[in-house]
């Protein structure tokens, strides 16, 4: 899953803890798996607290860290350059694990991520 990576890369580097976010796949017949999924995410986010606690962070700098973390990956270039880095691996990597999208995504796109923190 490209965009976990993305997003949670981004969320790293604007001083945001990647934890609070996380996607994952559910169908309708997987009740128990969404219920537990759901469960989980949501302990993790009460333990972490409000945004900004666990970072170390007042609301209102947190806040401005996550528009930040928003209009990053809002980003044409960004979004065009993580097409293309998923184009690219669905093309050339036969088995995809997630540590090789991070590491691709890490490659490819910190560039372009550190030009938009500016």
């Amino acid at each position: 899953m490209g965009i976990n990576g993305l997003i949670k890369k981004v969320l790293t580097e604007v001083g945001l803890n990647h934890e609070r976010f996380d996607l994952q796949w559910a169908s309708a017949a997987e009740g128990p798996r969404f219920v537990k999924l759901i469960t989980e995410f949501t302990d993790k986010i009460k333990n972490l607290g409000p945004l900004g606690e666990a970072e170390g962070l007042s609301p209102e700098e947190a806040l401005a860290r996550a528009e930040k973390a928003l209009a990053i990956v809002s980003d044409r270039k960004l979004r065009m350059g993580f097409g293309n880095v998923t184009k690219t691996l669905r093309k050339e990597v036969p088995n995809l694990s997630d540590e090789t999208i991070v590491q691709t995504i890490d490659e490819k796109l910190t560039k372009t991520i550190s030009s938009l923190l500016g």
